[in-house]
């Protein structure tokens, strides 16, 4: 029977490592030591274990059911050791230039932030913000604290992560003052005007959209196809603002009220409740374990809840 006592403790660490990335290269670069060093650590592991820990396939390096059952349980394990040994710092908002990363969907960048920075520039002047897209990272990089937030809409979330929700949101569109639609605004010359669709990836890179997959196409295209109708897409964007600048152009623009109000003051724009029933939306703010009982970190999530719930 193994004890801890037995047991080379970063064998955990480069178990936990290669479990996420399943290829030992990955894995070696993740930690920062030489792939020869890594493929020992399997080894040493595999001798600890009695099972073969990673399997080769056609598709890759897999995980053996063993490692699947232990990997929830090792998250655990690190996270809290991570947590034990980080240094007890107090945050003196005032005088602190720490730089939060915020990964922030567009909607949440256009309609948050900006209320945000009034928040910081009134508390924290000196403290600064990196705000990077659902495509510029991973869930991995929340995970390990490389990012302070995530803000976005999320479906599904690993269960290790902290999370609380911001608002919730209904929808709106924004129509071109002189658009036919408004002389008849019915479901049916809804759906015969075109449309632009604006939606934000979740973590990775996104692909492109087709138009007749629904199940991808989101809120809006999700609530037609349950009355068995489907709207005219022209031109698919990722970006509030692209969207909001073609529906003054002509498309039709359905998308959070939130989103929708930052352009309804146009002279060009008219803003209306959709002509049919779309379900809301929820933004979340999510974060690491391992970020939880930081000072500063605790200060600023507090200022961004504070900031949502004003706005």
């Amino acid at each position: 029977m193994n004890t801890i006592k037995d047991i080379d403790l970063n064998l955990l660490v480069y178990l936990d490592v290669l479990l996420r990335e399943k290829n030992v290269t990955r894995a070696a670069a993740q930690l920062n030591i030489t792939q020869p060093a890594m493929s020992n650590g399997l080894k040493r592991l595999r001798n600890l274990l009695n099972d073969p820990i990673l399997v080769r396939t056609s598709e890759g390096m897999v995980p053996t059911q063993r490692a699947l059952d232990m990997q929830e349980a090792l998250r655990g394990v690190l996270y809290s050791v991570e947590e034990m040994i980080q240094p007890v710092r107090e945050f003196d908002a005032p005088t602190s230039d720490q730089v939060f990363r915020i990964m922030a969907s567009d909607y949440a960048a256009s309609t948050l932030m900006p209320k945000l920075l009034e928040k910081l520039d009134e508390q924290a002047p000196h403290v600064s913000l990196d705000i990077m897209t659902p495509s510029d990272i991973s869930f991995h990089d929340v995970e390990n604290g490389k990012v302070d937030l995530a803000i976005n809409r999320f479906e599904q979330l690993p269960q290790s992560f902290h999370q609380k929700n911001l608002w919730s949101d209904e929808f709106s569109c924004l129509i071109r003052k002189d658009h036919p639609l408004l002389q008849d605004y019915t479901l049916d010359n809804y759906l015969k005007a075109q449309h632009v669709w604006v939606s934000k990836t979740g973590f990775g890179v996104g692909v492109g959209m087709d138009p007749h997959d629904v199940q991808k196409l989101g809120w809006v295209d999700d609530a037609l196809d349950k009355l068995g109708k489907r709207r005219k897409i022209k031109v698919f964007t990722r970006n509030y603002h692209v969207a909001m600048y073609l529906a003054r152009q002509g498309l039709v623009a359905t998308l959070p009220t939130r989103a929708a109000e930052l352009y309804s003051q146009d002279s060009q724009l008219v803003m209306k409740a959709p002509p049919f029933e779309i379900p809301g939306l929820t933004l979340t703010m999510i974060w690491s374990p391992l970020l939880q009982h930081d000072a500063g970190h605790r200060w600023f999530r507090q200022v961004v809840a504070e900031t949502a719930a004003a706005s």
